[in-house]
């Protein structure tokens, strides 16, 4: 989803209208100038109507056959009827495409949709347009909220609107693949449709919004294919490609994210085995997994040794880890926290008693009243708060979960009392539980490969799991190890970590020591699950 703050975003942004470049567009008219089947064409959001014109220098348009496109500002859709009127098989509609599709639901019926739709937050829409969506999205068995994006409306939509053998073929997010909120949509496009191919990029196709995108096409059909990732370099490789070299998987008919099928079948096949191993369970089997403090402004209640000092907080803060570069170990003890301290670093959590103000000490009034002055209590998390500098639901974890990642998660065990923000998840194990043993079952081959699987590609090469899909990661069972050979083998997973050396290193010794040995494992399972962790690690990376 395009990140937009209403008080700085121009007008464009707002209509979510980022136009389309000629040669993509090309390429995906392209994709269908020798269907037969190919009669009455849609482009619902048609903008400066570079699909028209791909479609009409592709030879796209025949004899006897119909364009519809729809825009929703009159400026674009009066420059694009200008253009065309000399082509009576084209017709340009100013109105808004929901309203277009209450109207014409009932009987309109297209062979091919194609386009690029916007990409438009709830709360940017009108009343209307919100109105319209949630009714078209519940009419298909959907639920709506104030997460869904226009683009999600606009497939819907004009699935709806496909022939008995009509086609669609969109640019949209490719947050598509993973989303929660798009998990709806994934569900009903595989019901709708016999055939999904999805073309990814590794560059932007839109570099000025930094905007991940894919090209999805849909088809209609008796003959029940599946779904198929094809990825590509760049908009180049759309030259070479030739759809009859990727073939099609089992689309399975669930809530899932379709991030799967950049494994192969039988990558699949392995990963469905290995959730069914009663050798393992789920991290939320063992767990409690929950969202690191929210303070509403980590930057003001993360404090300096300095900042402590000047204001007299020895006696309200408590040891934070603060960012994802404060944890370098998977035991985090008091020794660690203290580095960060004597290095500057922000790893204190202010942690203002819930009193008077006028009990304060003057130096704590005054820290509050400066950040008054400065706005620091105008967010949203500290406005709804009776004081707003009283952060709630502070609690002392067992162990951290980063929830942003580059190369490789961290499972950190606390060692010192210590809190964290929001950049860590808080996890507090079951009493029956002996940490280490969670800790050390995380650090192997096949848990790391879940942990691509389970979380998803944020953007810039990060990997960002949230706390229910941390609590889906698999892991080893090692209640039957003796605790003494779990504690050895994590102290030297702990020094590798320390020592910033190649996790793989971390890996094999868990692998062999672990996996294998206590765990009767096989070899080659092992060294898939590797494979399966590199490859997915690999895709994300290279978007960084």
């Amino acid at each position: 989803m395009i990140m937009i703050l209403k008080e700085d975003s121009t007008e464009q942004k707002l209509r979510g209208a980022y136009y389309t470049p000629l040669k993509l567009a090309e390429k995906m008219v392209g994709f269908f100038v020798h269907d037969k089947t190919i009669h009455r064409i849609l482009e619902p959001s048609c903008g400066d109507g570079v699909f028209i014109d791909a479609a009409l220098h592709k030879g796209l348009l025949q004899e006897g056959m119909s364009l519809t496109a729809i825009e929703i500002e009159e400026c674009e859709a009066k420059k694009l009827a200008d253009r065309v009127e000399n082509c009576k098989n084209i017709q340009v509609y100013n109105m808004d495409f929901f309203h277009y599709y209450q109207m014409n639901k009932a009987i309109a019926q297209y062979d091919l949709i194609l386009g690029n739709p916007p990409y438009i937050r709830y709360q940017y829409l009108q009343e209307n347009q919100r109105t319209e969506m949630s009714k078209l999205l519940t009419e298909h068995g959907m639920k709506s909220n104030k997460l869904i994006n226009t683009w999600v409306g606009f497939m819907v939509a004009c699935v709806h609107f496909l022939s008995e053998n009509g086609k669609i073929a969109f640019i949209i997010p490719a947050e598509i693949l993973q989303v929660v909120y798009a998990q709806d949509l994934r569900l009903f496009l595989s019901n709708e449709l016999s055939k999904i191919t999805l073309i990814t990029f590794e560059e932007l196709v839109f570099p000025d919004i930094e905007q991940e995108v894919v090209v999805f096409i849909g088809e209609k059909s008796v003959e029940d294919k599946g779904i198929r990732i094809i990825e590509l370099n760049n908009l180049d490789d759309l030259n070479s490609l030739d759809f009859q070299t990727n073939g099609f998987q089992k689309l399975n008919h669930v809530h899932e994210k379709w991030t799967k099928y950049f494994t192969n079948s039988e990558e699949n096949k392995l990963i469905s085995s290995l959730r069914k191993d009663c050798r393992f369970q789920k991290l939320s089997d063992t767990a409690l997994i929950n969202v690191g403090i929210t303070t509403g402004n980590n930057k003001y209640f993360s404090a300096t040794k300095k900042i402590v000092k000047e204001y007299d907080f020895e006696n309200i803060v408590r040891p934070l880890i603060g960012r994802s570069s404060h944890a370098n170990s998977v035991y985090f003890t008091q020794k660690d926290w203290e580095k960060n301290v004597e290095d500057g670093k922000a790893a204190y959590l202010i942690d203002f008693p819930n009193i008077p103000f006028e009990k304060y000490p003057s130096k704590h009034q005054l820290y509050i009243s400066e950040g008054e002055k400065r706005g620091e209590n105008k967010g949203y998390k500290c406005s709804i708060r009776d004081n707003w500098y009283c952060i709630p639901s502070i609690w002392i974890p067992d162990a951290f979960f980063l929830r942003r990642n580059n190369l490789y998660p961290k499972f950190v065990l606390n060692c010192c009392d210590a809190v964290s923000t929001d950049t860590m998840h808080r996890i507090k194990f079951r009493d029956t539980v002996a940490p280490e043993r969670i800790v050390l079952s995380y650090y192997n081959s096949i848990s790391f490969a879940f942990t691509e699987i389970c979380g998803r590609s944020y953007g810039g090469g990060v990997l960002e799991i949230l706390p229910g899909e941390v609590g889906n990661i698999i892991v080893p069972v090692l209640d039957d190890i003796p605790i003494e050979k779990i504690k050895e083998i994590l102290k030297e997973v702990d020094a590798i970590v320390r020592r910033e050396e190649n996790i793989e290193l971390a890996l094999e010794l868990v692998d062999n020591e672990i996996l294998i040995n206590y765990l009767n494992i096989e070899r080659d399972v092992c060294i898939e699950s590797r494979k399966i962790w590199k490859k997915l690690q690999s895709r994300r990376l290279k978007r960084g």
